[in-house]
């Protein structure tokens, strides 16, 4: 209700993203701030919703675990720093490196995908919790749309992810797969 109190538009938008590529070729053009209100609020209900996709999965594999609040605060809190870290990270080194002309489209098609899988899952979370849906269907599922949030990603900054394939390997290795394993091994 806030994110459409602030921006109505841009909330469809940004629900929207998996299934039109011109609103990111329109967004890549405008300012690449590292935080406005719109932005802070979306990165809030994104985290929220990866967190408590985390914290079921966490919940299905450690079944002895009472479902608490505190157990809750501290996935978000991991999934919190983790996804602000990593943003102030890229946000850091596209600035350092003077790169943000050539690295916009490319950031801003992974925040905006992360976005739109966030209210889908949030979707799936709601029909988790008031229908029989199994947890493994949720979980599949999500697999799916982060299978398919990479295939775009690859797809959409093709040129620039092949012009420049072993920095982007190396990207992926640094910024996503290992932090996730970390991530990981703290919780459980």
């Amino acid at each position: 209700m806030f994110l459409k109190l602030l921006n109505a538009q841009k909330l469809t938008e940004r629900f929207f993203t998996l299934f039109n590529f011109t609103f990111l070729e329109q967004d890549s053009e405008g300012s690449n701030v590292l935080i406005n209100l719109f932005e802070a609020v979306m990165f809030l209900f994104s985290s929220s919703s990866l967190a408590l996709l985390l914290f079921y999965f966490q919940q299905y594999i450690q079944t002895n675990n009472k479902i608490t609040f505190a157990t809750f605060l501290s996935t978000y809190s991991f999934v919190f720093c983790y996804i602000l870290a990593k943003r102030v990270l890229e946000f850091a080194l596209v600035r350092l490196f003077l790169l943000k002309n050539q690295l916009r489209t490319f950031l801003n098609t992974k925040a905006h995908y992360l976005h739109s899988i966030s209210f889908i899952i949030f979707i799936l979370i709601i029909f988790h919790e008031f229908t029989e849906i199994h947890r493994l269907v949720l979980f599949s599922f999500s697999i799916f749309l982060f299978a398919i949030r990479f295939l775009l990603f690859v797809l959409r900054n093709k040129k620039l992810i092949f012009n420049k394939l072993f920095y982007f390997i190396l990207y992926i290795c640094a910024f996503e797969i290992a932090p996730l394993f970390i991530l990981l091994n703290l919780m459980f």
